[in-house]
């Protein structure tokens, strides 16, 4: 959930959080003209896969999850295993992000892979792009103590910093090419079909 109760991390977590140390090393540095080639290359093999057969665009990702500890998750997504959790405040270790800022950290990463996308085809150049986005939530219905609201964000607010050599104009229109075609903002922004079932 939020934030703003967080706790101290007990020892049994520590050790799991040795998989998230520096993650960021795992990310190769590129230069702008590989960055552009990759993106590319991706643009043109995804083109060239759906001409060939329309169903290739359809694609269905599967994550898991397993509880652990008070209310933390261990997260397995393909070979990628993370911790979801949350503050003392709401019964967690605080040992990773809450499932509410991962949910904002999606919408963010999303939001950046979506700019640089649309940014090379057309031809705008990013030199650096920092988004922040935050939620406003209202625990009452989490906590069942009113029904009537959302137990979900009722507002979420993004902010994205670019800088680069083309206008503010340019990057406004980028923007908004973005907000059509970013797949996470498209579940925040419109309701999806969800279905549960006990196993």
């Amino acid at each position: 959930m939020t934030g703003s109760a967080r706790g101290s991390t007990g020892p049994e977590y520590r050790r799991a959080m040795t998989l998230l140390q520096d993650p960021t090393a795992l990310i190769a540095d590129v230069t702008p003209e590989q960055r552009s080639e990759r993106l590319s290359d991706a643009g043109a093999a995804w083109t060239e896969r759906i001409a060939a057969d329309a169903a290739n665009a359809q694609l269905t990702y599967t994550v898991t999850g397993r509880g652990i500890g008070s209310v933390g998750t261990e997260i397995r997504a393909g070979k990628h295993r993370f911790l979801v959790d949350e503050p003392a405040g709401l019964a967690g270790d605080d040992a990773a992000a809450s499932p509410v800022e991962y949910a904002l950290g999606a919408l963010v990463s999303c939001q950046v892979v979506v700019f640089r996308l649309y940014a090379q085809a057309l031809g705008l150049t990013i030199d650096d792009i920092e988004i922040t986005a935050q939620g406003d939530l209202d625990v009452r219905k989490l906590f069942g103590i009113d029904e009537s609201g959302r137990a979900g964000f009722h507002d979420v607010r993004v902010r994205v910093d670019i800088t680069g050599p083309n206008t503010a104009e340019e990057y406004e229109k980028l923007r908004a090419v973005v907000e059509e075609h970013c797949p996470v903002l498209d579940l925040f922004a419109n309701s999806v079909p969800t279905t549960g079932a006990l196993a």
